[in-house]
């Protein structure tokens, strides 16, 4: 894959027809080691956040072994992965993944309902060497992306669901998820007070919690609080937790790992008023910007800018037919910008990928790799130079 000391670089050797997937493997590589060094358990990858071969690989290198997997061809995928820890936490599976998930030497699994539970046992052969996590539903607190309505136990029922599931497993634990995005670290005080709950009622010793994803990345309309405060307020919860001294941790971040590590560079088709018609849109990696009304960052890279050149809002159109195909922003960019140019969107390393499609037969790209930093991050020098400190 050809290289580039950045977007900018790119434009000047070539002008793409296609819109041109910019891979930061460094980025990827970087957030991970944050982690491995600050997060007091296993960093399971959320593998559904990208699954390019370049990011793995630079997780991989960083230290990354474990993996939350949530369907079979995410694990036929990961199981490739030489010494790696799949974690299939898709609270409900059908039999013959779960079987085929067990053939590939999966042995973690969540639930959140009696009937998953016996659904897992059943498929699994009555299978006695099974960590079963018990997912429980836990309130979204400043979450871009709220996730505690689709899954998730709580009160009796979970304390009695963790009951029967002790009965079963060689090892279980408690699992939740605060939701997408999650600014602050407030959700896991509320999380894990939850968890301390269940514990009680149930009378159960948990060998092993995941406290989920949810960390954050930098957005221009979002800047969260330090990934050290989630840490520093994780740990002192889990301190007040009645369990074993020795359990073991595990969280799940995905976005977090990943958001920096991929940009998207798109050509200017049209301009009209502060409208601007680009070659990707909605239906291919900029879905968040037109559903979730995501603000990325967006810099002109086809030429110099005019310090005179104020930053202006516009709102982006995708190239397909359908009216849809809209990102409403507002996307600061300069006014001077035309038919013609080329903008470089970043943080887009987060679902973009996994989520863009074929519609309307677009949907390619072309991939390099950028040197240059991301145009946000979570992981400035001080954060570094305190991993370090621990290490040493």
């Amino acid at each position: 894959m050809e290289k580039h000391s950045s977007a900018s670089a790119l434009i000047d050797r070539c002008r793409p027809e296609r819109p041109v997937r910019g891979l930061r493997p460094h980025a990827a590589g970087r957030a991970a080691r944050w982690f491995l060094d600050n997060f007091p358990g296993d960093v399971a990858y959320a593998y559904k956040a990208n699954s390019s071969v370049f990011l793995i690989g630079a997780l991989y290198g960083a230290g990354i072994r474990h993996f939350d997997v949530a369907s079979l061809p995410e694990i036929e995928d990961a199981a490739t992965i030489p010494d790696a820890h799949l974690h299939f936490m898709h609270p409900v599976k059908s039999r013959h993944a779960i079987r085929r998930a067990y053939d590939l030497g999966v042995r973690s699994y969540s639930l959140d309902s009696e009937d998953e539970l016996k659904k897992i046992v059943e498929a699994t052969g009555g299978a006695r060497d099974l960590i079963l996590w018990v997912r429980i539903a836990v309130p979204a607190i400043n979450s871009r992306i709220p996730l505690e309505r689709k899954f998730g136990t709580f009160g009796v029922e979970a304390a009695d669901l963790l009951v029967k599931t002790r009965q079963v497993a060689a090892e279980i634990g408690l699992t939740f998820h605060v939701g997408s995005q999650t600014s602050t670290p407030d959700a896991y005080v509320t999380a894990l007070g939850e968890v301390h709950r269940i514990i009680v009622k149930s009378g159960v010793m948990i060998d092993r919690l995941d406290i989920g994803g949810g960390f954050p990345s930098r957005y221009p309309d979002s800047d969260p609080a330090p990934l050290r405060d989630f840490i520093d307020v994780i740990s002192a919860g889990i301190e007040a937790l009645p369990v074993k001294e020795n359990i073991k941790l595990m969280c799940e971040p995905g976005r977090a790992l990943v958001s920096e590590a991929e940009s998207l560079i798109v050509r200017v088709d049209a301009r009209r008023g502060k409208n601007l018609y680009i070659n990707d849109g909605s239906y291919g990696m900029l879905f968040d910007a037109a559903h979730l009304n995501f603000i990325f960052p967006m810099k002109l890279v086809s030429r110099s800018v005019d310090p005179g050149d104020s930053l202006v809002p516009f709102e982006l159109w995708g190239p397909t037919c359908d009216s849809i195909d809209h990102m409403k922003g507002p996307f600061m960019l300069p006014d001077s910008i035309a038919e013609g140019d080329y903008i470089e969107i970043g943080n887009m390393g987060a679902y973009a990928r996994a989520i863009a499609g074929r519609f309307n037969g677009y949907g390619e790209y072309d991939e390099v790799i950028l040197l240059d930093p991301p145009m946000l991050s979570m992981y400035g020098e001080e954060a570094i130079d305190v991993a370090a400190a621990r290490r040493s």
